[in-house]
Order: C-alpha cells, then structure tokens, then sequence
C-alpha cells in the first residue's frame, strides 16, 4: 500500500471539507430514528425564523466539529486516538444531516461562512493534536461540555411546537455528553483556564452570533 504524501493528505482534506460543506454527509451505522424531520410545525413566521435561526447555528457548531476532529485524527499520535477522532467525526456526520434537514423544512439556508468555521476548527484541532494526545482529548472534553450547555439554552428557547427540531437537539446532546466521556476515559487533560474561560467562549460567541445571521 502506497504510503501518503503531505499533498495526497491536503486533497483528502480538502476532498472531505467539500463534502462536509456543501454535500451530504455519509451517515453513521447506528440504528436512530428521530421521526420525519421534514415536518412543519404550525409555526408563527416569527417563530420559524427563530428555530431556523437556532437549527443554522446548531449546523454550523457540526461542521466546526468536522473540522475540530479532522484536524486532531491528522495529527494524532497515538493509532487509538486517530481512531476515536474519526469515529467521533462520523457520528456528528448524523447531527450535520439532522440539522440540514430541519433547516430546509424550515424553509432557510444553511451558514454561508460554514467553509470559515470548517478550516478555522481543524487548524484548531491539529495544534491540539500536536501539542499531545492528553491535551487534544482535553480540548474535546471541553468542547463537548460547552456545546452541551449550549444546546441546552436553544432547547430552551426554541418554539414549543418544533418537536422535531427538539428531538434533533436532544439527541445530539446526548451524543456529544458521550464523546466528552469518551474523551475523559481515554485520559483527557485538564486546558488551562485561559483556553476553557476566555479562548473558547470568545470563539463560540463569534461563531454562533455570526451563523445565526449569515
């Protein structure tokens, strides 16, 4: 087998941000069943425009995640680790498609900066990955603690009557709880408080302020 060069890597990498951005994710081999996601809800405009607003976000928040475990599985060093990246990678492949989904029933558009969130996440995530296997299940651990409290305030404060839209939200947390566990058994490091307190949320604040409009 031909071992890979630092190009083949970048246009596997760039083959795959294509894909993430603008086609259809490969979905997981997991058995879940959220429902017809097509439905919509009898929705005021206002309403709609709020979960769409919400649903696009929440899209976004997935392709920076592709991009976040892209960038740590390029860089990993232990095979394990790789493994764990990727696997974690094609489970959100599911939240991206639910996400969509919600987002065209809704009848609006996916983030136009999604290519921004995608390349910005993995160069994010391969400098974690090179700072060390501990410090990259670290970044994930905390990441996923964020986004979890983060789909909690948009479960919040989406319209009551968008089930299906709840449904997508509440079974991502569950997964994304999941891959924060995962990540804290396979030895995650605590990120020092500058990361975790004022890196991160900044970032996140940019992204979802940014995506929920554009």
């Amino acid at each position: 087998m031909r071992r890979l060069t630092v190009i083949d890597k970048l246009l596997s990498e760039i083959d795959q941000s294509l894909r993430t951005v603008h086609a259809q994710a490969p979905a997981s081999d997991r058995d879940i069943s959220l429902g017809n996601l097509s439905e919509v809800a009898d929705l005021t405009d206002s309403e709609r425009k709020k979960a769409a607003s919400l649903m696009r976000i929440n899209h976004a928040g997935e392709v920076s995640a592709q991009g976040l475990y892209r960038g740590q599985a390029l860089t990993a060093k232990d095979p394990v680790i790789k493994a764990q990246m990727e696997e974690s990678a094609a489970e959100e492949n599911d939240h991206l498609n639910w996400c969509e989904a919600r987002i065209k029933a809704l009848d609006s558009h996916k983030s136009y900066l999604n290519p921004v969130w995608y390349w910005g996440s993995f160069g994010i995530g391969a400098l974690a990955g090179k700072a060390g296997d501990r410090w990259s299940l670290g970044f994930v651990k905390e990441t996923e603690d964020q986004v979890t409290r983060h789909l909690n305030s948009h479960l919040q404060t989406l319209p009551a009557a968008d089930k299906a839209s709840h449904a997508v939200l509440l079974q991502m947390k569950e997964d994304e709880q999941h891959h924060a566990d995962v990540a804290q058994n396979a030895g995650a490091a605590k990120l020092p408080w500058p990361v975790r307190k004022v890196f991160m949320p900044i970032t996140a604040k940019v992204m979802t302020g940014l995506s929920g409009k554009i």
